[in-house]
């Protein structure tokens, strides 16, 4: 993992096409800004994970055995 120091104004560039922006620091708190293209999805990591999970739940469930369980 990479650690940075940034200030509020300050940004990251991530492969040529994603910018994270230090909007604002209260507390424990920070703002980040993220400009990506559209084609690249951004999410928080909880809900990430949720996608990620829901995704393996799908896969295990078989077009076949749906289409069974409708009849």
């Amino acid at each position: 993992m990479l650690a940075l120091t940034r200030k509020k104004g300050e940004a990251l560039v991530i492969n040529n096409n994603v910018e994270i922006t230090i909007l604002e620091v209260k507390g424990d708190q920070v703002k980040i800004g993220i400009a990506a293209p559209k084609e690249v999805p951004v999410y928080r990591k909880e809900v990430y994970i949720q996608i990620q999970e829901a995704n393996k739940e799908a896969m295990q469930v078989s077009g076949l055995d749906a289409l069974k369980d409708l009849f």
